[in-house]
């Protein structure tokens, strides 16, 4: 006799998916309190933890979480085949799992979906939003075939494709002195608090681009996410830098916020579709990579 049902692996699924048991609960239309009894469930019947749940911070799968996750993914999109005559009549053509960066994932995760199921209408797409560790370890692990990411932390076991370049800004409040400015450059941040995301190849690219003018800058704040960021800057408490958007009009509280080009051409960076070397490559993951370079190339 089954255990476990499939209502408690798409419960899985969903946590997996959204990071969060609120935003998981929403999607299903469920209780929160009663999504948490049911993970809690399936991790005592498999006497391992799948998630890493700590108060006020995103849930985080455990190594032995995406293994599983994985597998019940598997399993579901299976019974969604078997449950809808449709598909059964029509096989799946190919199944991808498309990762994306977490700060990128807000702004193309929606057309690049469109770009992709429309290119392979038959074709399963799963996309994955993850830092730039987990991305990395995924394709190694074949379990994202390709992803959008910025070029970093990435060594020779993958292949880029060059897809745009984005130049970063610095997130101010209004009233600041360089919020009327055309541009800035890193000198005339040198010596202000900043506010930098706490992802630790983020910090070390921005911390690279002020050591390549001499200058030490001054870090007040580190975050995790772009609105924390935002709100920061808008309220006084320094200046963000930021490569993705948006950048300016108002923070998510309704605080006015300035954004402001940085200038130097050595502080763009490119945005890119990355897989592995050596990762198993399906016979879609050709036509997907061409559906997002030709999303890029008319953005």
């Amino acid at each position: 006799m089954l255990y476990l049902t499939l209502r408690q692996f798409e419960y899985v699924s969903a946590v997996g998916r959204f990071g969060s048991l609120s935003g998981a609960a929403a999607q299903l239309n469920v209780s929160q309190p009663s999504l948490s009894v049911a993970i809690t469930q399936v991790e005592r019947r498999l006497g391992r933890k799948l998630f890493i749940r700590r108060r006020g911070a995103p849930v985080e799968l455990t190594d032995f979480g995406r293994d599983y996750l994985a597998k019940v993914e598997d399993i579901l999109s299976q019974a969604r085949q078997l449950d809808d005559p449709a598909r059964t009549r029509h096989a799946t053509v190919g199944r991808l799992t498309l990762g994306l960066f977490e700060d990128l994932a807000p702004l193309h995760i929606g057309r690049l979906l469109d770009a992709v199921r429309s290119k392979l209408p038959g074709a399963e797409i799963r996309y994955r939003i993850a830092d730039f560790e987990t991305l990395a370890r995924d394709m190694l692990q074949s379990r994202i075939d390709i992803a959008v990411t910025f070029d970093l932390g990435l060594d020779a076991s993958f292949l880029r494709r060059p897809l745009t370049s984005v130049q970063p800004h610095a997130l101010m409040r209004i009233d600041d002195p360089l919020a009327d400015l055309r541009e800035v450059s890193l000198k005339d941040l040198s010596q202000r608090a900043l506010i930098l995301f706490e992802e630790g190849l983020s910090v070390r690219h921005v911390l690279g681009l002020f050591r390549r003018i001499g200058a030490e800058p001054i870090v007040h704040h580190r975050v995790r996410a772009l609105e924390v960021m935002r709100s920061l800057a808008a309220h006084g408490e320094g200046i963000g830098i930021a490569y993705s958007g948006p950048l300016g009009g108002s923070a998510y509280d309704g605080e006015p916020l300035a954004s402001v080009p940085i200038t130097e051409d050595f502080a763009w960076e490119p945005i890119i579709l990355a897989r592995s070397l050596d990762g198993a490559k399906s016979a879609i993951v050709h036509p997907a990579s061409q559906a997002i370079v030709d999303a890029f190339d008319h953005a």
